[in-house]
């Protein structure tokens, strides 16, 4: 069984090449299930109820987000909505509108458990990610079942610590935020799946999807400058992850690299 997760979505320009080349990777990797990163979807920044409906009809199943997510406050009534296929990070406090985990099924029957944490180190103080993952495996951990976890934080350290915590006990650890692919796609000892950071679905002439010469103002001037999506070549990144069905060990993972315009 072979699993899509594409890194965060940056902008209008970022979508609609999601939206264009996911059918046909659907197709072509014979794709049983799709994750899509969608925390920046929206405007560069945050995601709202249309975006989320373009990247499910163009073939996600189940969008994950970031410290994003809460930008536009419509986000938080549709979180809420019992059944949408849209996560927040699990490690939020107690009460936060919405789910940080969940169970789907395949048209074949499998059952997938896509798990959203986020990291602490350079970011938010948050709940830790370590146990609250711990709270989440401890009812429904089992050989055989397919668990797939988006790690959503800025350190590389905390993303290979998660990576290695989880090995044997899910199919897949991926990162997300910082916009990068890295080439350290590769099977951990016990059979998780393991990749620093998938990347990101947006604008490569930029600095992480930004017009570089706001970036650069931010970082000359040290003073705040807003930031907006680039235009231009859009890249769409991610890793396929192949998953034995029967017990969740993962086989193989390998990158995807695909331009757009």
């Amino acid at each position: 069984m072979n699993i899509l997760f594409l890194g965060d979505v940056v902008g209008k320009a970022g979508r609609r090449a999601v939206c264009q080349i996911l059918p046909h990777l659907i197709h072509r990797e014979k794709l049983a299930f799709v994750i899509v990163n969608c925390e920046n979807a929206a405007g560069g920044a945050g995601v709202d109820e249309a975006s989320c409906r373009a990247l499910w009809e163009a073939g996600a199943d189940v969008l994950t987000s970031g410290n994003h997510i809460w930008r536009h406050r419509e986000v938080e009534e549709l979180l809420d909505r019992d059944g949408v296929p849209l996560l927040r990070p699990a490690n939020y406090p107690d009460g936060s509108p919405g789910r940080g985990w969940a169970s789907f099924r395949t048209p074949d029957g499998c059952e997938i458990v896509v798990v959203n944490l986020i990291g602490r180190v350079f970011m938010d103080s948050v709940d830790c990610p370590f146990q609250a993952v711990e709270r989440i495996l401890g009812p429904i951990e089992r050989a055989g079942r397919v668990i797939f976890v988006d790690m959503h934080c800025d350190a590389t350290s905390e993303k290979g610590a998660m990576g290695w915590f989880l090995d044997g006990r899910v199919s897949a650890v991926i990162g997300s935020h910082t916009h990068v692919q890295t080439a350290d796609n590769r099977l951990l000892p016990k059979g998780t799946a393991f990749m620093t950071d998938a990347g990101m679905c947006g604008p490569i002439d930029s600095v992480i999807g930004v017009r570089a010469e706001l970036a650069i103002r931010r970082f000359v001037s040290k003073r705040p400058t807003r930031f907006e999506p680039a235009s231009g070549r859009v890249v769409v990144q991610g890793a396929v992850v192949e998953v034995d069905a029967e017990s969740g060990r993962a086989a193989e993972i390998r990158r995807i690299q695909e331009y757009v315009g």
